[in-house]
């Protein structure tokens, strides 16, 4: 039984809250904490009524290391779970190490200035992590997090060598409005509006963003989408850790709509991310078009349908060509009646409980910085059926993808 801190009440920071929760063994006392703490007790509420547990709250500003720091301490948490903004990833690890406090998050590390998507800032505290005896967990969500965990549970149990690496996502849901996203929107616009990168015979290949795309017909009658290829961070931890890899790429669904009103956005400059004047002020126009559009945790009462994502992998067992496609699908409207939110913070927010579960319950314990797929698989998978992402292998599946 532990004490743990989530750090970040947005819809994901809701679900990890409210799944903690239900694995009262484990996670013995929470406290989420926020800039904004009315948000983390609106959650709280939740979880009370839905769950019938209490959680603590408090305020914290996660940009500042002297707040974090003294949180921590007055708390003496088990595991600090790191659900706040990509930016702010370095000062919550910088804050672990002063205190000696395990850490865990769900996305890497990005600078506010620029859409970069690089392991290479949280990689670096691999030395430090390893000397104070602490183990940081790097993006433990679905993609990346629960993709990585497939990828390793493919490899370990299907191949001697994997070749090609096709990771899947595809929200088949509909949430009513011309143009919303379903997380974070800064966030969110910078990964769909950066440069593609995939890999293909030992390097990195830089294409235009979403220049390239194929229908995909997902298994279980979720519907037939364009899939479009983009850049996804854990392909460089992946591409890093299984190194018979020959090509590996990440493809993300898309509606007509959503693509037009990012592109006449894209186009006036509102998805901008470095300031401009506006009436002798400095406003980044991304943050302005996140004010506008709706709160992503907002969504959930009027989302319907389902997601589906998965990893495809071909390769070699015994000499032979074998291909293999382990996908989850997760229905909208049921994450809701659960949590009270949709299946994109579901899907990142169950597996962020079920790696700090991974970590205090001993089943992943290593000093260190660490991703995903460098774990044991099989626990993880495990839990994932457990905890309300059950998975699907299909061996030799009937579709090829580019």
């Amino acid at each position: 039984m532990s004490r743990v801190l989530i750090i970040g009440a947005g819809g994901v920071g809701q679900v990890v809250a409210h799944k903690c929760a239900q694995v009262p063994e484990v996670f013995s006392e929470i406290t989420l904490a926020s800039r904004t703490e009315s948000k983390c007790k609106l959650i709280a509420a939740q979880i009370l009524e839905k769950q019938g547990r209490q959680i603590a709250t408090a305020q914290v500003d996660a940009d500042n290391v002297p707040e974090l720091v003294a949180l921590i301490r007055k708390l003496e948490p088990a595991l600090v779970i790191n659900v706040a903004l990509p930016y702010q990833d370095l000062h919550i690890m910088d804050a672990c190490l002063e205190t000696g406090v395990p850490y865990l998050d769900t996305a890497n590390y990005e600078p506010l200035d620029t859409a970069k998507f690089e392991y290479k800032w949280q990689w670096a505290y691999q030395d430090r992590f390893s000397r104070a005896g602490l183990m940081a967990l790097l993006g433990s969500g679905f993609d990346p997090g629960a993709t990585n965990v497939f990828t390793a549970w493919i490899k370990k149990h299907y191949f001697d060598e994997i070749h090609t690496l096709d990771i899947i996502d595809v929200n088949g849901g509909n949430h009513g409005y011309p143009f919303a996203t379903n997380f974070n929107p800064e966030i969110n616009i910078r990964e769909v509006t950066a440069e593609c990168r995939h890999w293909e015979n030992g390097a990195f290949v830089t294409t235009d963003a979403m220049s390239l795309k194929q229908g995909f017909t997902c298994p279980e009658g979720v519907g037939t989408y364009n899939i479009y290829r983009m850049y996804h961070e854990e392909l460089e931890s992946l591409t890093k850790n299984f190194p018979t890899l020959k090509k590996a790429q990440f493809w993300m669904s898309f509606g007509e709509s959503y693509l037009k009103h990012l592109e006449v956005l894209g186009n006036v400059g509102m998805t901008r991310i470095d300031p401009v004047e506006f009436q002798g002020q400095q406003i980044v126009p991304i943050q302005f078009l996140k004010a506008l559009l709706p709160d992503p945790s907002t969504l959930g009462p009027r989302t319907v349908g389902r997601t589906c994502i998965g990893c495809h992998v071909t390769g070699l067992k015994d000499g032979k060509p074998r291909k293999v496609f382990v996908y989850n699908i997760c229905d909208h409207q049921a994450c809701y009646k659960e949590v009270m939110s949709q299946a994109i913070s579901y899907t990142t927010g169950v597996p962020a409980m079920i790696g700090a579960k991974m970590m205090l319950e001993g089943k992943w314990s290593a000093p260190g910085v660490w991703n995903m797929e460098q774990m044991d698989p099989d626990p993880f998978m495990e839990d994932m059926n457990r905890y309300g992402l059950p998975w699907t292998v299909i061996e030799e599946p009937d579709f090829n993808l580019v």
